[in-house]
């Protein structure tokens, strides 16, 4: 076995064989079942003496709780009846090698020695003393005596219960196997601690240790660092021997990490009130947040004149359970009840400070009487680990009372089954216990052999009503019970106040990693997470995934959230109602203009004399304005694949179907023909350029079928939070020019073709067509020309695409509404005005009220079906013809032939014949 003391054990062993001491000064108490018991009855000696002065408390109560526990074992008849327990009691005199040398009396017997061989000097074999068998070991107190001990007993298999050990190595299976005890393991105790400490968010704590108390805080070091929120700032130790000076020390060494509030004492009760002092000393009684271990407990002992210093501090303390029946037993022990205790006599004379035998007189005053009382005559507090004591031995009854009755169920005692058991088969049945103890605590092992951790939490407060003193403030058994209202802080304000800090750093806000500072995982600086990082952990800040940003608290990512076309947004609602406008009155128009044309009236006015070929191109040029207010709609809806199919298709169209007709129009008035034949063939020409751009478009679509998708980069900003998605069809800044590049190249092909018409000689002045055209045509040339460079210098515009998507679709409004003005709505209108207005607009003579009333009779010209030219009504004669249209010098001839003119090339016959006319003369 690794580590294994055996052979040192084994040399001990043999030495002692050979030695003849002197029985040692113990206990024996005669029994069927002998049990074995190591109690510190002395202290440790000075140099040289292997014992010093009587512990009264926690020596002889301890000893004589065991003696009660055995009298009630003993006088129990269903407690292990017919069997009767012994005990060998031995003194360790507080010292781990004594404790050794005193347990090697339980494995000295005559079942581990074989005395064949052995002769006396005579020749005869030597006499062996017959010493009891030990079953078990009731003890030791410290840590460090059970470690030698329990080392021995396990070669043995004589298993072992302590009420005092806490040391965590003793939860070993593998090297103290045999050991159990009914106190808690120092793990308890320090898994309580840092529950404490991190129910109070102290975070950065120091620690100081005392020699004797490193077990205690060495798995306190080791549970804080399993746990994890716990920083330990310094770990101390007081050195064996302190004196002011050495307290000095590490009370300016504490106040090297000043944010270490919070100092975890594992102390003897000396170095506590050493710490407090120097502490006072320093002027910082108020800084240090202390947290004592169960060495400080509730003993009011190490704050005497210090309570100052110790005000607010928390300690854990074993849950006691007082036994009243021991109190009663113990303080009825006389000099004639108890001689079997053989350091009673020793404990009279300490306790009553008085002498049974002249060698003692001179160390007290007195004589004792043997009268004195107990608890009367001198002051009596029962030991806190008495309870324990007596716990210890019940586990060996009700061990023993159970593996009698499997073993033995015909026999009411002891068996030989039993009394070949063995110790091994005794530790399972000792594991196995469970039982209501003592003190009325439940009594019970895991599988290490460790009983259950139950602390209480106390506070040292200051109140009016009862001053200063402990206050219970919570529990802990396996878990921590808390009653932070009864927590209570030194500085005024009474309970319910904030608790203090004890922290190196505060926490970082939302969206800042920790930075560690010199590798302490308490101190650290916050850093934000910037950009499109969140707060993967609390040390590190990741990037966010595509297309998502983090969320307001950097904490987790979220997609970006996509904007969508918005009908009632300004970038919508203006330019959906002006093409809703245009939709409106282009519909009106081509309804005006079908019900003329079912009636025999005029054509539109880019048609001839022949309705039929004339009206063709007029139709068409609606259809196409139309057209371009109607693609609007598709430009401003949600973008889906649909949608954006439909937009390369109608983007285009409209404006080419328009300008096409114009360009055929102007073809024929450049010509100034007027055959039906030509105007086939001008409408064939339209239809090959509209049909090239229809082709182009569909041919577009199968190559590249439309998609729809979602721009991250449009809204792109220095804060990610901010970024937003916007949903739109596929392609950039080019796709549109390219639906739109048929109907520049057409706007500009019938400009030029404008130019080369308008001017003709005379006598033939242009065709007022060809002004009209003219003007349209000029005029969408500059709109085009305005629209072309302002709807790219919107590419670095953060609202991009709503404005390119603005502007194309109010430049397609305005595209139509300017043809639809010029073209269509003039003449519609004036061809509805009364014939009485247009004699009040042609600025009458002298005698223009004769005249005026004299035009109101005659409404309408009528169509000379002869000569296919427009005469004036019968009752309206030359006089009338030369009053209304009369301009500067001109005479009846030239305006008649004008007027004849005029209405042949103008809008056919009607009263708009007239009305354009005037209009032209006035």
């Amino acid at each position: 076995m690794r580590g294994s003391p055996a052979p040192l054990l084994l040399l001990l062993l043999a030495a002692a064989a050979h030695e003849t001491p002197a029985p040692p000064h113990s206990i024996r108490l005669e029994g069927d079942v002998t049990l074995g018991g190591l109690f510190p009855v002395h202290a440790r000696g000075p140099a040289g003496a292997p014992c010093g002065e009587l512990r009264r408390a926690s020596g002889v109560q301890r000893l004589e709780a065991m003696m009660f526990a055995l009298d009630v074992i003993n006088g129990d008849r269903a407690l292990l009846p017919n069997i009767t327990l012994g005990a060998r009691v031995l003194d360790t005199c507080s010292r781990d090698t004594r404790a050794l040398e005193q347990s090697l009396a339980f494995v000295r017997s005559p079942a581990h020695w074989d005395a064949s061989d052995a002769r006396c000097a005579d020749g005869a074999p030597p006499l062996v003393e017959a010493w009891e068998r030990v079953t078990g070991v009731v003890g030791a107190s410290t840590s460090s005596e059970s470690v030698l001990v329990a080392t021995i007993l396990r070669l043995f298999q004589i298993p072992q219960v302590s009420y005092g050990s806490t040391a965590a190595e003793l939860s070993d299976e593998r090297r103290y196997d045999f050991f159990s005890r009914v106190v808690a393991a120092d793990t308890s105790q320090a898994e309580a601690m840092v529950a404490l400490l991190q129910a109070l968010q102290w975070r950065y704590v120091s620690t100081v240790a005392s020699q004797g108390h490193r077990g205690p805080a060495h798995a306190f070091l080791q549970r804080s660092r399993e746990a994890g929120g716990i920083c330990i700032a310094q770990s101390l130790k007081v050195p064996a021997d302190p004196g002011p000076a050495h307290f000095d020390k590490i009370i300016r060494l504490l106040l090297d990490t000043r944010q270490a509030r919070t100092v975890v004492l594992f102390a003897s009760q000396q170095d506590i009130r050493g710490l407090l002092s120097a502490s006072q000393r320093a002027q910082q009684g108020g800084h240090f947040l202390w947290v004592g271990s169960n060495s400080w407990g509730a003993h009011s002992a190490p704050l005497l004149q210090l309570e100052d210093a110790a005000l607010g501090a928390i300690t854990v303390l074993p849950r006691r359970a007082a036994v009243s029946a021991f109190d009663w037993y113990f303080t009825s022990r006389t000099l004639e009840n108890n001689r079997r205790n053989v350091w009673f006599a020793e404990f009279w004379e300490e306790t009553f400070n008085c002498s049974l035998t002249a060698s003692s007189r001179g160390q007290h005053s007195r004589k004792c009487t043997g009268q004195e009382r107990i608890g009367v005559d001198s002051s009596y507090q029962q030991e806190a680990t008495v309870h324990l004591v007596m716990d210890a031995v019940l586990t060996f009854a009700h061990a023993l009372h159970n593996m009698q009755r499997d073993l033995c169920p015909l026999n009411d005692g002891l068996c030989p089954d039993m009394e070949l058991a063995g110790g091994r088969k005794l530790l399972r049945y000792i594991r196995n216990v469970s039982f209501n103890g003592s003190g009325g605590t439940w009594v019970s092992f895991n599988r290490k052999g460790d009983a259950p951790g139950r602390y209480d939490l106390l506070q040292y407060q200051c109140n009016n009503q009862s001053g200063r003193g402990y206050r219970r403030i919570g529990q802990w058994a396996e878990s921590l019970q808390l009653n932070a209202e009864e927590l209570w802080w030194p500085g005024g304000g009474g309970r319910g106040q904030a608790t203090p800090l004890s922290v190196c750093s505060l926490p970082c806000g939302a969206g800042q990693r920790k930075v560690l500072v010199h590798g302490a995982p308490c101190c650290w600086r916050c850093e934000a997470c910037g950009g499109v990082a969140y707060l993967a952990d609390a040390f590190t800040c990741r990037r966010c995934a595509r297309h998502t940003h983090p969320a307001p608290d950097r904490r987790s990512c979220q997609p970006i959230p996509v904007e969508r076309p918005d009908w009632t947004s300004p970038w919508a609602l203006g330019p959906a109602l002006l093409a809703a406008a245009g939709t409106a009155a282009s519909g009106l128009t081509l309804a005006g203009l079908l019900r003329k044309a079912r009636g025999g009236g005029a054509d539109p006015a880019v048609g001839g004399d022949d309705p039929a070929v004339g009206g063709a191109l007029g139709y068409l040029l609606l259809g196409g304005v139309l057209l371009s207010f109607v693609t609007a709609f598709p430009l401003l809806a949600t973008p889906t694949p649909a949608v954006c199919g439909l937009r390369r298709l109608l983007l285009g169209l409209g404006p080419a179907v328009s300008h096409a007709s114009l360009l055929a129009e102007t073809l024929r008035l450049r010509r100034g023909q007027r055959s039906a034949g030509s105007e086939v063939g001008l409408l064939g020409a339209a239809g090959a350029l509209i049909s090239a751009q229809l082709l182009g478009a569909l041919l577009w679509l199968a190559v590249e079928p439309p998609a729809a998708l979602v721009d991250y980069e449009e809204r792109a900003t220095f804060d990610p939070r901010l970024a937003r998605g916007l949903l739109r069809c596929d392609g950039g800044d080019l796709r549109p020019m390219m639906s739109l590049a048929p109907g520049l190249l057409l706007v500009v092909a019938g400009a030029v073709l404008a130019v080369g018409t308008r001017p003709l000689p005379d006598p033939s002045p242009a065709p007022p067509q060809a002004k009209v055209i003219g003007v349209a045509t000029f005029t969408s040339c500059v709109v085009w020309t305005a629209f072309v460079p302002a709807f790219f210098s919107t590419a670095s515009s953060k609202d991009k695409l709503h404005l390119q998507t603005a502007s194309l679709t109010v430049w397609l409004s305005l595209s139509g509404w300017l043809l639809l003005w010029l073209l269509f709505l003039p003449s519609r209108w004036r061809c509805c005005r009364p014939l009485s207005r247009l004699g009040q607009q042609g600025g009458a003579a002298a005698d223009g009220p004769a005249r005026t009333q004299q035009s109101q009779q005659h409404s309408e010209w009528q169509p000379d079906s002869q000569s296919q030219r427009c005469a004036p009504p019968e009752e309206l004669t030359a006089a009338d013809v030369s009053i209304d249209c009369r301009s500067g010098s001109q005479s009846e001839d030239e305006l008649a032939t004008r007027r004849c003119v005029t209405m042949t090339t103008t809008c056919g016959c009607g009263s708009a014949t007239l009305l354009v006319m005037v209009g032209n003369d006035a």
